[in-house]
């Protein structure tokens, strides 16, 4: 692929799905559209890009493939498990609903996970979660509850299957009582307003492919939309980039928490500036 036809791909591919590449980075994404279209025979970048637009099942793989649509109950069992037994109890202390935030849920197993989780811990807690993803299609099978197949629910044990979900003929679906608890919302993180005031915000594998830049930019988002003393929860092998200088501090493996604002001005306050550094005596040269 030339340059002249990476970007005119990029100005295609945002004509035709609202996903701008320019927030990725590029020499990753160009080798993994490389890659995409050597599987699919005949294909020059011209020649696609008006399949695109006619063919509305290649526009959907074509999003699939940029939104990383992978996903399953409980991923990350350790990172779950620091959930179940850390970071929700803290949470629920509070004796408030909880107001939480799954970005990027793709079919939904994330924040389903989430309310089966509160839900063994506390069958009385109050909690709304959000669950945001950029296409339409599998926001349809989150909303749906399903079907999800073996595959999917591998970290789910038999208890939490015969209590949360019922077996159809394409394999499983959350029940009802489960699906009332979550909103499922259409959303481009990178171009959308954020709304505010959540306990938990959980970003997970979504922007691995992003630019700096755009991470540093949603990375700010989160930190605002977080009430103080708010979560934050990434991947397990993501990084938060300049996590202190946003406010957050790290909690253990994958778990930030913002900083109140208090903490951080006290914290400011005990560093030394220029101006109140204290004063050290001039070394007297010995003649």
């Amino acid at each position: 692929m030339t340059d002249e036809e990476y970007v005119y791909l990029q100005e295609q591919i945002r004509k035709l799905t609202g996903i701008d590449l320019t927030d990725y980075k590029t020499d990753q994404m160009r080798r993994r559209l490389d890659g995409f279209l050597s599987r699919i025979p005949g294909s020059g970048v011209a020649p696609y890009c008006q399949m695109l637009a006619r063919d509305p099942e290649a526009l959907r793989r074509l999003k699939d493939f940029l939104t990383i649509n992978v996903s399953e109950f409980f991923r990350d069992t350790d990172q779950f498990n620091a959930l179940r037994t850390q970071i929700l109890p803290e949470l629920l202390k509070k004796g408030t609903p909880l107001n939480i935030w799954s970005a990027g849920c793709s079919m939904g197993a994330e924040p389903y996970s989430v309310a089966i989780t509160l839900n063994e811990l506390d069958p009385k807690a109050q909690f709304r979660i959000l669950g945001t993803d950029l296409d339409q299609t599998i926001l349809a099978k989150a909303r749906a509850g399903g079907p999800y197949l073996e595959g999917d629910i591998k970290n789910v044990n038999k208890h939490l299957r015969q209590k949360y979900f019922t077996t159809c003929e394409e394999g499983y679906r959350v029940l009802d009582s489960v699906k009332a608890r979550i909103q499922f919302r259409q959303q481009n993180l990178l171009k959308d307003t954020f709304a505010k005031g959540f306990d938990l915000i959980i970003c997970r594998n979504v922007v691995i492919y992003f630019s700096d830049d755009a991470k540093r930019t949603l990375n700010r988002g989160f930190y605002k939309s977080l009430n103080e003393n708010g979560v934050f929860f990434i991947g397990g092998t993501e990084s938060l980039l300049d996590a202190q200088a946003l406010g957050f501090t790290r909690i253990s493996s994958s778990f930030y928490r913002k900083v109140a604002v208090q903490d951080q001005d006290d914290k400011i306050r005990a560093e030394p500036s220029p101006t109140n550094r204290p004063a050290v005596a001039p070394r007297v040269r010995a003649v």
